[in-house]
């Protein structure tokens, strides 16, 4: 277990200080690493301190969680504000070359919505995500199953609906919110050893984490399941799988090839916690990918010509 260590800086994005962490000499490629719910940037501790070897590293506090200030205001955690917080860090990291964009779960959520907006085209290097699809992905692969008629096609759909119910509880007024206040945060860690096996920090920050952090789904998840868009990307994309998560299901990332044609898929047996879990296969995974892509490959061989695709 590594030692937390407090914000390097903080970085003002529209008045939301957020704060940032890095590892690592200036002037390598930068890679930056977005945590999920309920989290912090500290989850990354231990990965972050592999990738450092060979990288600039790079980890901030999503509004609502750990150092950073936290909106009061649903609306203020939509996902054009968490484009906009990534932009504000990239700008102030990295501001002559693109970064190497790393998201799990709800960083990989808002990661996908950084990596298929305008805004940011040319500040992004290649995308590597963790246990967490596009929404608008999602609406669409919900559609084109629900419509298809078929019974398989269905119990796909229920079964990932099953695997979800969380998101229904975290849209009840009270319910989650009171559940954080009223002492999950303390049991948090245990919750984790016993579904995942790791061993978590304790995060000083946990009851924010958990309260703030729900605006997130909230916010998002509702208009983009029901009104999908078209989000698709050129970037390098390295799509990890955890066969073994109990949130985010592998078959999520069926159509994925249509939305991002420069994919590298890899499948790993392990649970939704991957940087708690396994740190030193992911920031494997992670350097082979920038390292990759830093020398000119943009998409993975063909399987049968032995090349870097999983």
């Amino acid at each position: 277990m590594h030692e937390h260590c407090g914000p390097s800086r903080y970085i003002n994005a529209g008045g939301v200080q957020l704060a940032v962490r890095e590892w690592g000499e200036r002037g390598r490629p930068t890679i930056l690493l977005v945590h999920g719910y309920p989290d912090s940037s500290q989850i990354w501790d231990a990965t972050a301190a592999r990738l450092a070897q060979d990288f600039h590293v790079v980890a901030y506090d999503v509004r609502g969680a750990g150092q950073s200030s936290a909106p009061h205001a649903v609306e203020d955690y939509a996902l054009a504000y968490l484009v906009a917080d990534t932009a504000a860090v990239v700008a102030a990291v990295s501001p002559d070359k693109p970064v190497h964009l790393v998201g799990h779960d709800w960083g990989s959520i808002q990661s996908w919505e950084t990596v298929t907006t305008a805004t940011m085209r040319g500040r992004i290097a290649s995308y590597t995500t963790v246990s967490g699809p596009c929404l608008d992905h999602v609406g669409h692969w919900m559609r084109r199953r629900l419509g298809s008629g078929r019974a398989a096609q269905l119990r796909r759909v229920a079964v990932q609906a099953l695997h979800s119910w969380y998101i229904g509880l975290f849209h009840l007024p009270l319910a989650a919110p009171m559940a954080w206040a009223l002492g999950l945060a303390r049991y948090w860690p245990t919750l984790l050893h016993r579904l995942e096996g790791v061993d978590a920090h304790i995060d000083p920050a946990q009851r924010k984490n958990g309260i703030h952090g729900i605006k997130l789904y909230r916010a998002n998840v509702r208009e983009r399941i029901l009104r999908p868009r078209q989000r698709r990307t050129e970037l390098p994309v390295q799509l990890i799988v955890p066969r073994r998560d109990r949130f985010v299901m592998p078959q999520l990332f069926d159509d994925l090839p249509q939305w991002a044609p420069k994919l590298w898929r890899c499948e790993i047996d392990a649970g939704h916690w991957l940087p708690l879990s396994h740190p030193q296969h992911l920031a494997d995974k992670i350097r082979s990918f920038v390292m990759a892509v830093e020398s000119g490959i943009e998409a993975p061989a063909p399987p049968d010509a032995g090349g870097q695709g999983a």
